[in-house]
């Protein structure tokens, strides 16, 4: 598997030195060499991956407090990289997030060894714990981010709850990918989800007598 972006992402936790592209790319491509060879998460020592990707044990801690962080940067840049949003106005940030969600699953359902990360993270609480901290958290935080601007310029109903907002746009996409796997996730559903769940937080014009 060609792991989309290598690099673990900026806002990480900060390390011990300058990185080398090469040497993380090195370690996160052994990683999933190995994820690919079937071996389970608990069986994924750090020793192991250092002897895979070629490098000292001390190299990998360097840049990694243990195995659940290097687990979820693995899990990153494997997945499409957090796309940018247009910044042009409600309804288009949030097509642009809603469309990465629906690659996301599309990822998921097309690739065993990403089906199978998945499956054992949610079994591993302290790799599920960080992927969520690292990844999942940020993602939201950016959404509500979108929600609250719109709400601040009349976009949106200045009543409307955003944490409800972001999970009633969210929602359709993750039952979809997720808890419906034969469901479609065709071209055009972020669209789709969006509009009709707008429809009921735009503010309501009044109309001259």
């Amino acid at each position: 598997m060609t792991l989309a972006d290598s690099r673990p992402r900026p806002d990480g936790p900060a390390r011990g030195r300058p990185r080398s592209e090469a040497v993380e790319r090195a370690i996160l491509e052994g990683v999933m060499k190995l994820l690919e060879e079937g071996v389970p998460l608990a069986e994924l020592s750090i020793e192991r991956v250092a002897r895979t990707a070629g490098v000292g044990k001390a190299t990998i801690y360097r840049r990694w407090s243990g195995k659940e962080e290097l687990f979820v940067d693995v899990v990153r840049a494997a997945e499409p990289p957090d796309p940018e949003l247009p910044g042009t106005c409600l309804r288009d940030d949030l097509v642009v997030l809603l469309e990465s969600l629906r690659q996301r699953g599309l990822m998921h359902r097309s690739s065993a060894i990403l089906h199978n990360v998945y499956a054992q993270m949610k079994t591993a609480p302290r790799v599920w714990a960080a992927y969520h901290a690292g990844v999942i958290a940020p993602r939201r935080a950016i959404a509500l981010e979108v929600l609250r601007r719109a709400r601040d310029n009349g976009e949106i109903r200045a009543d409307v709850d955003l944490e409800l907002a972001n999970d009633m746009f969210v929602g359709p996409m993750l039952v979809r990918s997720v808890m419906r796997p034969d469901a479609d996730l065709p071209e055009g559903l972020a669209e789709q989800i969006v509009d009709t769940v707008l429809e009921g937080l735009r503010p309501v014009r009044s109309t001259a007598s």
